[in-house]
């Protein structure tokens, strides 16, 4: 296991709220970041904004804004937005804070001094979608594969080129060396068949622009999106400001980011810091598509889900379950309010919670919320068929891998169904009028239960894990559990009782059906 763990997200572009597109990514890295932590590795998560762009300059234009304080302002509906969704970053960056500023300047005067940089006229086709120039061998019907309903634009510059083409064999050894360096296998296979074609040298300054960051050898130009963009994930950990930090942090274990830009972060990103002298990440995580309808979600396509509407309606732990259980990270899921409802119901009302409603509420019924005696017991009844070792190995594999969909169906076939079935066996509803000691022992192996379930649900969702694992009193405290704990069962240390919040000693739902 690494000794420290450091895990980007891509950063977005702030001219409109956040999206569900949004959303799946950031939720999808803050699971990976929070199971890091459980396994005991420091563990730095880094997320932001993409500010220095033509689109965001255009947009504060149109709101009557400088760009500054447009951007700033935008910062705060993200933050917001992931504090509602408990995305549990370590810090935001925005790109058009002078930290990045100075990091961006420092790495692009190194790779001009190590000789990869030089200026040139040039005629290119631009996608302002992309904020990209293209060639004829990314575009489908020659229009843009990601934005087909934007007209693309002829731009003639005098402009400086960093020399990708010179980094094609280093490019397909690192991927021949390191498989494991791009992620899924099939995004590592479009990825070396793009670089193969070939590499083009590209453009990384753009001149007569207002906003953006100077070039530091020639104060006329501005450095141009992805050259800037990409410097995040150094600069956000202190590169050209904090070196110590940089130290400390650098090289990131993951990045996590969509399909739509596995290029720039597979091909230009790695070429970049071998020009720069600097180590290459370890991994690059490619997640997929959340469709509505079939297609991906486009403002234009008027598609678009703001994840904040279910979070107020239903919770952000319920929409961080249901989005990564019918979502594939790895690759294209589907996303409807229907679907939400469904899984929402059967997953989340009728099995988790209805769990924990009967448990906990047969325990303040029968005994009082106190479960004396049970202490010493080894709780095995309920996981009693189940290769527990076997089942830890490969739901852990299952996370690192992000494979969060196959994850959440392990445990709840693995340890809920079996829970749930294990109510229905043994009847401790019958039980409490026949044999009371039983009854107290068939409790306390559902509430260990509960526990176990609580450890392994807490990187999707941790708030209800954190209710769960307090509704009785384990130890040890909560915010110091560790992963390997759900594969442990042994004695109990105290007899067990409920310390969960009641209303006139009821138990509150912890999801409501949907009707």
């Amino acid at each position: 296991m690494a000794e420290k763990f450091y895990i980007t997200t891509a950063i977005d572009y702030p001219n409109n709220k956040p999206h569900i597109g949004h959303a799946f990514e950031k939720i999808g890295a803050d699971v990976q970041a929070r199971f890091r932590r459980m396994l005991g590795q420091p563990t730095f998560f880094l997320i932001g904004n993409d500010e220095n762009t033509v689109k965001v300059s255009r947009r504060a234009a149109e709101l009557g804004l400088d760009p500054k304080s447009y951007v700033d302002q935008m910062a705060e509906v993200f933050k917001a937005a992931w504090r509602d969704l408990n995305i549990s970053n370590d810090e935001f960056i925005q790109t058009s804070e002078p930290r990045h500023w100075t990091g961006c300047q420092k790495f692009i005067q190194i790779v001009h001094d190590a000789g990869y940089i030089y200026r040139k006229a040039y005629e290119g086709i631009y996608c302002e979608g992309c904020e990209a120039f293209k060639t004829a061998k990314d575009l489908v019907d020659g229009r843009c594969e990601q934005h087909p309903q934007l007209e693309l634009k002829t731009v003639r510059e005098e402009n400086y080129f960093f020399a990708l083409s010179r980094f094609q064999d280093r490019l397909l050894k690192l991927y021949r060396d390191n498989p494991e360096f791009i992620q899924p296998e099939s995004r590592r296979n479009e990825v070396v068949a793009l670089v193969e074609s070939g590499l083009e040298d590209i453009s990384i300054t753009r001149q007569n622009l207002d906003w953006g960051i100077p070039v530091p050898f020639d104060p006329q130009q501005r450095i141009y999106v992805w050259f800037d963009a990409l410097l995040n994930y150094i600069t956000g950990i202190g590169y050209g400001t904090d070196e110590a930090k940089f130290r400390r942090w650098w090289p990131a274990e993951m990045h996590v980011i969509g399909k739509d830009i596995t290029r720039f972060h597979c091909a230009l990103w790695p070429a970049m810091l071998m020009a720069a002298g600097l180590e290459l990440p370890h991994r690059v995580q490619v997640h997929g598509f959340v469709l509505i309808k079939g297609a991906k979600m486009s403002k234009s396509l008027g598609n678009v889900v703001d994840p904040m509407d279910l979070v107020g309606q239903f919770g952000a732990d319920a929409f961080r379950y249901v989005l990564l259980r019918l979502c594939p990270f790895t690759g294209d899921g589907e996303f409807s309010f229907d679907q939400f409802v469904s899984v929402y119901n059967s997953d989340l009302a009728n099995n988790l919670g209805n769990l924990y409603s009967r448990t906990l509420s047969m325990c303040l019924r029968y005994f009082e919320g106190n479960l004396e005696g049970t202490a010493g017991l080894v709780p095995q009844e309920v996981l009693g068929d189940l290769d527990l070792e076997a089942f830890h190995r490969e739901l852990t594999a299952r996370m690192a891998a992000c494979e969060y969909h196959m994850a959440l169906a392990m445990i709840w076939e693995g340890i809920l169904d079996r829970a749930n079935r294990y109510v229905d066996r043994t009847k401790p509803f019958e039980l409490a009028k026949t044999d009371r000691d039983r009854c107290k022992e068939v409790l306390a192996n559902l509430a260990s239960t509960l526990r176990t379930a609580a450890v392994y649900i807490a990187p999707f969702m941790p708030q209800t894990a954190q209710k769960l694992y307090t509704a009785f009193n384990f130890t040890p405290a909560f915010a110091d559990i560790h992963w390997d704990m759900a594969a442990r069962t042994g004695p109990l240390a105290m007899d067990l009782k409920v310390t969960a919040p009641t209303e006139k000693g009821r138990v509150r739902p912890l999801f409501p059906r949907i009707q």
